[in-house]
């Protein structure tokens, strides 16, 4: 017992120094920095309150405006406006030395700044977090990817500002996907498009796209944000313009507006998401924790409707639907060979599914409309109920069927295409006559007779595609 005591006692002493140095060494330090507190930036007024038309719009002139919009849990004094660049170089980059976006440079800038104002503001804040909660599904995966590829971490954030992590994303120019890929510049990454996909939907196939594009850019400019401007507005725009600038530095040519606007927020934008965003916590977001989905591909040789395989498979369809939203319809294109994305726990099941023969999925084939078409005579020739026509087809109506449109059928059993009964016109006489009147068409006279307008084209020699010219005398049947 003596000699517990004795240690106890000298334990207790030590204790007691080294809390006084301490103190001591508080003391001399004078106040805590923001590197210390691992903390974003202090409140500080920049230039860019100027240009940012949010938060600086409303302040009164001579007062500060604070740089985050919400208050931070942090432990920094609120009066302590040391210097936002300070707290830049030591805290961001300090915090991820080798961060290849996060460059001191990039994080000093004032629209870099603004548009950390701008996202870390209440509905900003509860914009990402919605995001980041709609990539969960393809995070693991990408980050596997960067991982193979050695590239920057924080490229996993891209899809943040080009997509929203919405793989159906389309923007005005026709860009889609994830990584927002064109027709034009698909070609070289294994993507298609067809009547059943399109791939740059495919968070698989385009993840693997943007990245070597990505990898492709840096290898040629040799710097990330040139990189990223490349991806942006184009490889080809970005060597020109330094070939006819001579310059080769990013902010630089953002500076003296030799970029186009879009490239020159574009860069900022995604560093200010790829800071908060690795700081999610000091921001006030809270890091969701989901399970992270491995995924494996099936190989998948006949067309299948995912909800009816998730169902036999006894999975969760919508899962399932999220991994393929290269799939248009939401079925597997017939007579290919189609893989598909699953979950690894989820594969042997729908593999299991896949190999039955005696499980019907259901196949879906397109149908072009044509002249005398019905739902009810479409769902007798492929075995099914008018309903399923309608439900595969959101928004038609068997009353108001869109000649020369698409419909999708699901067949439950092999059939042909579908054959129109022969016209007849054996009681049909053509002893009427209608003068054409402007604005009329064959389409429109026939909807007035109520007859087939290719079959009122044939009675007067024509073709539905003829000009219809004002009074015109047209056969037609006595009404």
């Amino acid at each position: 017992m003596g000699r517990d005591l004795l240690r106890r006692k000298i334990l207790n002493s030590r204790i007691k120094v080294f809390l006084l140095i301490a103190v001591l060494g508080c003391l001399g330090a004078g106040k805590v920095t923001a590197a210390e507190n691992d903390d974003p930036w202090p409140e500080q007024e920049t230039a860019a309150n100027a240009a940012a038309g949010t938060a600086g719009d409303s302040e009164q002139p001579g007062e500060k405006a604070p740089l985050f919009s919400r208050p931070l849990r942090t432990r920094l004094n609120p009066s302590d406006s040391s210097g936002l660049s300070g707290a830049v170089n030591s805290g961001a980059v300090r915090d991820n030395p080798y961060s290849l976006l996060l460059t001191p440079a990039a994080m000093q800038n004032p629209l870099t700044q603004q548009y950390i104002r701008q996202y870390s503001s209440p509905g900003g804040l509860s914009w990402l977090q919605a995001v980041m909660n709609r990539g969960g599904p393809y995070l693991a995966f990408i980050r596997k990817e960067l991982a193979e590829r050695k590239l920057p971490e924080e490229l996993v954030y891209l899809p943040v500002i080009e997509s929203g992590f919405l793989a159906t994303a389309q923007s005005k120019s026709g860009a889609t996907g994830l990584w927002q890929f064109m027709r034009n510049s698909m070609g070289p990454f294994n993507m298609k498009i067809n009547d059943w996909v399109d791939e740059r939907r495919d968070f698989w196939k385009s993840t693997q796209g943007a990245l070597r594009k990505l990898e492709e850019n840096y290898r040629y400019l040799g710097d990330w944000h040139l990189a990223l401007a490349a991806y942006n507005v184009g490889l080809g725009a970005i060597t020109k313009l330094i070939q006819q600038s001579g310059i080769s530095d990013y902010w630089l040519l953002s500076q003296k507006k030799l970029l186009k606007t879009e490239t020159i927020h574009y860069v900022p934008k995604l560093l200010a998401v790829v800071y908060i965003l690795t700081h999610q916590r000091q921001f006030g977001l809270e890091p969701g924790w989901p399970e992270d989905p491995q995924w494996e591909q099936v190989a998948v040789e006949r067309s299948a409707d995912l909800r009816l395989l998730a169902d036999q498979a006894g999975i969760d369809s919508g899962e399932l639907i999220r991994a393929n939203r290269e799939l248009l319809y939401n079925v597997t294109p017939p007579g290919q060979n189609y893989f598909l994305k699953v979950p690894g726990k989820d594969a042997d099941k729908i593999s299991g599914v896949l190999s039955r023969k005696d499980i019907t999925l259901i196949r879906y084939y397109f149908h072009t409309i044509h002249s005398g078409d019905t739902l009810l005579a479409l769902a007798l020739h492929y075995g099914i109920k008018v309903e399923q026509i309608l439900a595969s087809n959101p928004g038609v109506q068997d009353r108001y069927l869109k000649i020369g449109s698409r419909l999708l059928i699901p067949a439950l059993k092999d059939v042909g295409p579908y054959e129109r009964p022969a016209v007849s016109r054996e009681n049909l006489n053509f002893d009427g006559t209608h003068l054409v009147k402007k604005g009329e068409t064959l389409w429109s006279i026939a909807l007035g007779y109520d007859v087939d307008p290719e079959t009122l084209a044939e009675a007067n020699g024509m073709q539905l595609t003829d000009v219809l010219r004002e009074g015109k005398i047209l056969k037609t049947p006595i009404k």
